[in-house]
């Protein structure tokens, strides 16, 4: 039996090959099914992300060169062609690998908490199509108890490096009381959902949130308690935000110098900050030299998300430490289970035995014998055959000067010298 991995990830692969092997929802389960059809194939589990597509296997022995060539074929790859850029794991490699994954030790943003989720998902998307089992199924559990621990014991979440962050983290400095403000944010996509979040939960005053599709700026504003308008309402509003960030895919500028010029006048000079993360700019740069204005664009976020993310590589040390160990937990929880079918075997054999014995000590009872001489009897029989062919293998064992079998078992008996 082995534990394999096969994968791609950004640190291997342009996009360009990445979105070549990824599975969605829809295609998932399906590829779960035809993995598992080779003989080989014990459980699987499969994780697709934008950033990687990572295959681990349970197998029967040392064919792992079929996961390689099922994904080739599963995705119309011509064989080989994939060679480059995949990587291989096996057994505690495969394992420490999968641990520093769920950790975010292997992620694009070094310690980000979203792939522990996705590696869940996966997870249930395995046991669902029933190819997860009992010894993946123990690793993943395994996997997601050490990545709490993790999180727990060491710095690793505590400084946020995302860009949203890295914005409200500016405006705190700037107003010290956020509960007073108002922030708008213009556009809905995952950055301005983050920076909405962490503003709510920073106990921000009031949320605009400003998009093209008013409805979708609606939903996301439903959730923080915001209010959401239209891209053309935002003059309307302007002079009401003390704090602004924006990102959209919009090609031109969202705010230009006079709009922003009459928002101040509005705001009888109290300052404005604001933050363009997006690219091309949303906010036109000479909105940059009105004074009273803090304008930041995402090259300048770039200093607090390096000072963060030193923090996360002190906190990552002490990650690895704690892998190190967790997985010599598991392959210690691995080769228990080699005893486990031995153990079976000898209670069943002993269980049979000590059934056939009673039987025939009932009958002798019946019969009118001395139950005393019936019971002692039995014992003497029971422990005769018990101890039969550990004695004579022990006996045996004499015979081979490299045979460990006696010390053995003097462990197993737990027989002082």
């Amino acid at each position: 039996m082995q534990f394999v991995t096969y994968g791609i990830n950004h640190n291997t692969a342009p996009v360009h090959i990445r979105e070549n092997i990824a599975f969605n929802d829809a295609l998932l389960p399906v590829a779960l099914k035809s993995l598992k059809q080779h003989e080989n194939v014990l459980e699987a589990v499969i994780v697709s992300t934008c950033n990687r597509t990572e295959i681990y296997c349970y197998l029967s022995d040392e064919c792992d060169h079929i996961v390689k060539e099922w994904l080739h074929q599963f995705h119309n790859q011509t064989a080989g062609s994939l060679n480059d850029y995949l990587y291989r794991y096996k057994d505690d490699d495969a394992i420490r690998h999968l641990l520093r994954v769920a950790c975010g030790l292997d992620s694009m943003v070094l310690g980000e908490p979203q792939i522990l989720g996705q590696i869940k998902t996966a997870y249930s998307q395995a046991l669902n199509t029933k190819t997860l089992g009992k010894s993946l199924g123990r690793l993943f559990q395994h996997a997601f108890t050490v990545a709490k621990q993790v999180r727990t014991d060491t710095a690793i979440g505590n400084s946020p490096v995302s860009v949203a962050f890295a914005a409200v983290n500016l405006a705190k400095q700037i107003f010290s009381n956020l509960a007073d403000s108002t922030a708008l944010l213009i556009g809905a996509g995952e950055t301005i959902e983050l920076a909405a979040r962490h503003l709510h939960d920073n106990g921000i005053g009031r949320i605009i949130i400003a998009n093209r599709t008013v409805e979708r700026a609606h939903n996301l504003a439903m959730q923080i308690n915001g209010y959401a308008i239209s891209l053309s309402e935002i003059p309307a509003h302007l002079a009401e935000a003390d704090i602004v960030i924006s990102s959209t895919a919009s090609q031109l500028p969202i705010l230009g110098k006079g709009a922003v010029e009459r928002a101040l006048k509005e705001r009888k000079r109290r300052p404005m900050f604001m933050v363009d993360i997006a690219v091309p700019r949303d906010i036109e740069p000479e909105v940059g030299d009105l004074e009273d204005v803090y304008l930041y664009c995402v090259d300048d976020l770039h200093e607090i998300i390096d000072e963060n993310l030193q923090s996360r590589r002190e906190a990552a040390l002490q990650a690895e430490d704690i892998i190190d160990s967790q997985v010599e937990n598991f392959m210690a929880w691995l080769r228990t289970q080699d005893a486990v079918p031995v153990i079976r075997a000898i209670r069943d054999r002993a269980k049979l035995e000590s059934e056939c014995l009673l039987d025939k000590a009932k009958k002798q009872l019946e019969q009118g014998l001395d139950a005393e001489l019936v019971i002692t009897e039995l014992a003497r029989t029971l422990t005769k055959k018990l101890l039969h062919e550990p004695s004579r293998q022990l006996r045996q064992s004499g015979f081979n000067t490299e045979n460990n079998l006696i010390e053995a078992a003097r462990k197993l008996f737990n027989i002082k010298e």
